[in-house]
């Protein structure tokens, strides 16, 4: 393989535009390279969890999540192209399942904290949420695949439970949001 990035600066985006992966020419603010452009913020998010100290099953799932985040915005970049599949959603709700097992139920929202690796966690959960808020607005006018709404709800949820994880592996504490209404006195 040659190298993919020979020249990092090329001029051809200071009008505005982008080249998407099958070289069609677009804004760069349409809303297939925003979804795309989300799915790489999360990543980087995602990546700044996996520079604290984490348990390796977390790790090990952040490290196979950042692949496919990577694959997912291949994905969106290139119309038609599918590389977010069933069995992608599907190790999601495995891994759901197994960091969510030894949890407390919860009876109020968590507000966002409760140490380094567990607050990293939250705003990548904040930051999937924003990513899939984007790809449901490209499916709106574009064939997105049927898996990359899924595939990001499931990971929103896993990166909540990881954040209860993290956060009582961190020593933290989960804070509970209280209305006005009912704060402590």
């Amino acid at each position: 393989m040659g190298h993919r990035l020979s020249k990092i600066y090329t001029r051809t985006g200071d009008d505005g535009t982008t080249a998407l992966g099958d070289g069609a020419r677009v804004e760069k603010d349409c809303p297939r390279v925003e979804a795309y452009g989300a799915v790489d913020e999360l990543n980087c998010v995602v990546g700044m969890i996996l520079a604290y100290k984490t348990p390796k099953p977390i790790h090990q799932s952040l490290t196979r999540i950042q692949h496919e985040l990577f694959d997912l915005g291949g994905e969106l970049c290139i119309p038609g192209h599918h590389l977010i599949a069933a069995e992608h959603v599907d190790e999601l709700e495995k891994d759901l399942d197994r960091f969510n097992t030894d949890l407390p139920h919860l009876r109020e929202f968590i507000l966002p904290g409760g140490g380094r690796a567990a607050s990293a966690c939250h705003l990548a959960r904040a930051a999937c949420r924003k990513a899939e808020r984007r790809v449901v607005t490209l499916a709106r006018s574009e064939t997105v695949s049927p898996f990359a709404i899924p595939y990001l709800n499931r990971l929103s949820d896993l990166l909540f439970v990881m954040t209860r994880v993290l956060s009582r592996i961190e020593g933290g504490r989960e804070v509970l949001w209280h209305s006005r209404r009912t704060a402590p006195k």
